[in-house]
């Protein structure tokens, strides 16, 4: 009888189609209701995605998982049945995010899990979400859980670099395994809740990309070339193909060269060709992806991989994927809401911190400062959204075009969601319905010294020194003007938007030994004042 390594991942789900993701210990077919899907193997892993068709909008089928025709799943009896919901285009929608999060772990270290909180609450008969976004940091490949540890120990020699960092993609999917079916409640919430997901730092390494100087240095190091081929291959299978619609994975060259292979063969060498030139040339592959639920747009954004460090120029991304973004930065929604593992709009004074930094490594006060400055950004992690200010505001011009009606009948809201800085807050941009909803960690707390810090950061008597530096260093003051509004909460936290009609609201929770509990609750419909 044919075994689950992990899985089954519920991923994307439209209105009538569903995609169920597993990998399986041997070859073999999967099959899902009356849909079936043939395993492909990479690098000794066999791996499936089973496309199902045909159900109803704002329907509810249970499901089992059968590998050549022996059920494998469900195998967890103390949790009820695996469902499939399709998406009712008419009903209201919940969109459930969160992003850091460290697994397995221990209470004592990292306290109490709010996905597997909210696990055991849905089991229970909680609401439900349409969708699941898990916004960066799914896995820490660079803080490897003790269990990953010893199963790193038992394979090479850790006293050579990377130590016990991941290395190859063995240990990649190790990571994913322990992460995603230890915890029995998280299993089965993955197997019933469809996710989407997109990567931050952690899940490759801390401060990908931040700059120019960055690549270079790590490309000097001797295991960095294996490192991120087998972290990009690996995000590839575990989290980007799932995101897709059938269509849109069976337009993927890549899925098609390896599907192409047979079950015989091994597609490994494909996948870390592919892996190898997206990080030598992002142009080449884009992870950002977008799905519409019903009035309501989602847009994933990539802020890792596709970035533009050039000595010369430096972006968020390309002019082909800011490209991609307009053209679906569009009005004639009711709600837009905007995926990125960086907040956009971070609290004041570390934004003006963050565009003053950029400047100085730019030049702007001279080499010498420019040194240090790049020093500064690497170890204060100056490299979200506001130390990329040409993306920054082109970013903001597209979403204004489209709150001006300039592309259609303008969205009741705008809505950034994020995670990466390990507190939750709200930020609201003033006179429009325009906000940033920011919930980090799920399970990965800040240490003390930087909670102060930043709590101080977040309160608006900091913003003018930063705010002069800025304006000394040549940043003007940008389009927007916002301010936090609501939090910071630093506690592990799970978020969640729920949108009827035109109106739109988020909370956030935090787990408790009693059940989840509340943090704050906000209308998106209302701007700040000016």
């Amino acid at each position: 009888m044919g075994r689950l390594v992990l899985g089954p991942l519920l991923r994307h789900v439209g209105e009538r189609t569903a995609t169920v993701w597993v990998e399986t210990a041997e070859p073999g077919e999967v099959t899902v209701l009356d849909a079936t899907g043939q395993t492909f193997t990479v690098h000794g892993h066999h791996y499936a995605f089973v496309e199902v068709e045909g159900l109803a909008p704002g329907s509810v089928t249970p499901y089992e998982v059968r590998l050549d025709g022996e059920v494998v799943w469900p195998e967890l009896p103390d949790f009820p049945p695996s469902e499939i919901h399709t998406i009712d285009p008419g009903a209201p929608l919940r969109v459930m995010y969160g992003s850091c999060r460290v697994a397995p772990a221990s209470e004592e270290t990292h306290g109490l899990d709010a996905l597997s909180s909210y696990a055991e609450r849905l089991a229970a008969g909680g609401d439900r979400p349409a969708v699941l976004l898990m916004i960066g940091d799914q896995v820490y490949a660079d803080e490897p859980p003790p269990q990953l540890s010893e199963f790193i120990r038992a394979r090479r020699d850790v006293s050579e670099p990377p130590h016990e960092e991941v290395c190859d993609f063995q240990e990649y999917a190790e990571l994913y395994r322990l992460a995603w079916s230890e915890d029995p409640a998280v299993r089965w919430l993955l197997s019933t809740v469809p996710s989407l997901m997109i990567f931050d730092d952690h899940d490759i390494r801390d401060d990908w990309n931040t700059s120019y100087t960055w690549r270079q240095q790590m490309a000097a190091q001797p295991w960095w070339r294996h490192r991120i081929t087998s972290g990009l291959g690996a995000y590839w299978i575990y989290q980007h193909l799932g995101n897709l619609t059938a269509a849109e994975r069976a337009a993927d060259p890549v899925y098609a060269a390896i599907r192409e292979m047979g079950q015989e063969g091994d597609g490994g060498k494909v996948l870390d060709d592919f892996a190898e030139r997206t990080d030598r040339d992002p142009v080449g592959a884009r992870w950002s992806y977008a799905h519409d639920f019903g009035s309501t747009r989602l847009i994933l954004l990539d802020s890792r991989c596709s970035r533009v460090l050039e000595p010369d120029r430096r972006a968020m991304f390309d002019e082909q994927e800011h490209r991609w973004f307009d053209e679906r930065c569009q009005g004639d929604v009711d709600h837009l809401l905007i995926a990125s593992s960086l907040p956009y709009l971070l609290p004041g004074a570390i934004h003006d911190a963050e565009a003053w930094n950029e400047a100085l490594c730019a030049g702007a006060w001279g080499r010498r400062i420019a040194r240090l400055a790049e020093k500064m950004r690497q170890g204060a992690d100056l490299e979200h959204w506001a130390a990329f200010q040409e993306s920054f505001r082109k970013v903001a011009a597209s979403v204004l075009a489209t709150m001006r009606g300039e592309r259609g009948a303008a969205p009741a809201t705008v809505t950034f969601l994020s995670g990466d800085v390990h507190y939750s807050y709200l930020a609201r941009v003033a006179g429009l319905p325009i906000a940033q909803a920011v919930c980090s960690p799920l399970r990965n707390p800040l240490e003390g010294r930087f909670r102060r810090a930043n709590r101080l950061a977040c309160m608006r008597a900091t913003d003018a020194p930063w705010r002069w530096l800025a304006r000394a260093a040549g940043v003007d003051s940008g389009p927007l003007r916002w301010r936090v509004t609501d939090g910071p909460w630093f506690v592990n936290a799970i978020s969640t938007i729920e949108i009827t009609d035109r109106t739109a609201t988020v909370r956030w929770e935090t787990p408790t030994h009693e059940g989840m509990k509340e943090l704050g609750r906000a209308v998106l419909t209302q701007p700040a004042a000016r």
